[in-house]
């Protein structure tokens, strides 16, 4: 067990040379989610995604003791209704050994800081539905699941059919 009392946390942004890392972490929690056959980004496009010309990723890492315990990855999306943007969690990921020792909260109050000082009006994410720890998680934090939504995902060739079809005048 780690001894977290006399191990400071540190929460601080991903930087350029942190991508292998935080490739490490995506396939992690791909893994985690049962869904690692569908990782398909490497260092070249999380690098592009990150620090590129068109970056829209931001990251945060959590360190214990200089250790690598968890990460964060988050992007800024829009609200018509509230005409201003919000702040949206993509993934969040603890390693096991360093789950149930606040390092997920103190990754939560800090994007929470961050969407204050951004003047964002939402922070939002989703769970999987079998995950019921982490429902259970968020929902004491004081997040509310929005049950009158779907989730809509086009990918690859639903894609391209659609952007292929002609507009009618």
């Amino acid at each position: 067990m780690q001894n977290e009392s006399s191990e400071s946390l540190n929460i601080r942004p991903v930087t350029e040379a942190d991508i292998p890392l935080v490739l490490e972490f995506i396939r992690d929690i791909a893994e985690y989610e049962r869904l690692l056959d569908h990782v398909v980004a490497d260092e070249a496009i999380l690098r592009e995604s990150f620090f590129g010309s068109r970056a829209k990723a931001e990251g945060l890492l959590a360190e214990r003791a200089g250790e690598p315990a968890a990460f964060a990855v988050y992007f800024e999306n829009f609200s018509t209704f509230t005409g201003r943007s919000g702040l949206y969690l993509e993934d969040l990921f603890v390693k096991p050994e360093w789950r149930k020792h606040g390092i997920g909260r103190a990754l939560l109050v800090r994007l929470a800081q961050i969407a204050v000082e951004r003047g964002c009006p939402r922070f939002e994410w989703v769970a999987l539905d079998w995950n019921q720890n982490a429902i259970d998680f968020y929902e004491k934090l004081g997040a509310k699941q929005l049950t009158d939504w779907r989730i809509f995902r086009m990918e690859g060739e639903s894609i391209a059919q659609l952007a292929a079809q002609v507009i009618d005048n």
